[in-house]
């Protein structure tokens, strides 16, 4: 029985990053340095982390191993499946959403005060 995508929901900080980096394929080493570029070095994952969540999300049906074509079997690939495409999408409209109220708040609008 596969899961619906919003029974992964909320992901940890982790999780989600790693998934984003993961919109184009790369291997563990890549997910690193992306995930350090763009968050300008705000999150860093370290090896312990990001092979324990890869080993996790490869479990859930989140990503998948790809065939290198380097040749080089160290250096393995990982993508995105459907699933976590999908997943991705839903945790970033929950995290607009969420943004939207905290700029609402902020600004006097949307509750009680």
């Amino acid at each position: 029985m596969q899961r619906d995508e919003l029974s992964f929901l909320p992901l940890t900080e982790a999780t989600f990053l790693i998934l984003v980096s993961l919109a184009s394929p790369k291997h563990g080493y890549a997910i690193m340095q992306d995930v350090s570029a763009w968050s300008g070095s705000r999150a860093k994952l370290g090896p312990g982390t990001l092979y324990g969540a890869l080993t996790k999300l490869l479990e859930q049906g989140l990503i998948c191993r790809l065939e290198g074509d380097d040749g080089d079997d160290r250096r393995k690939a990982y993508g995105l499946t459907a699933l976590g495409r999908r997943v991705v999408e839903r945790e970033c409209e929950r995290l607009e959403a969420i943004a939207q109220h905290g700029r609402e708040r902020l600004n006097g609008k949307g509750g009680q005060e």
